[in-house]
């Protein structure tokens, strides 16, 4: 299994913007059913920081890809402007995991 983390802060204008469009990738990956992968994303406590972290799954004959998903491509798009603190991509080894 291939797994992502990023890390960044939002401007804090923005942040609530930026959960928006964070919103409308959820909404499209459950209209569109990708087999493949596990997304998660998180808005910690102090409001403006996010984690997300992608798990590609090695089971999967046809694994598809968030990158495709036009929701997450609009998410992606300006994020730059949207950050105080741009975003951090790390590769990171599951441990574990439950459910």
């Amino acid at each position: 299994m291939t797994s992502i983390v990023v890390r960044y802060q939002a401007k804090p204008d923005r942040a609530d913007e930026n959960q928006q469009l964070i919103e409308a990738v959820f909404a499209d990956l459950e209209a569109r059913k990708p087999e493949g992968f596990t997304y998660k994303a998180l808005r910690l406590e102090d409001g403006v920081s996010f984690v997300h972290v992608v798990i590609e799954h090695d089971d999967v004959e046809h694994r598809d890809s968030l990158q495709d998903v036009p929701a997450f491509q609009a998410f992606v798009k300006d994020i730059g402007s949207r950050c105080d603190v741009a975003p951090v991509a790390v590769g990171a080894t599951v441990v574990g995991s439950y459910r």
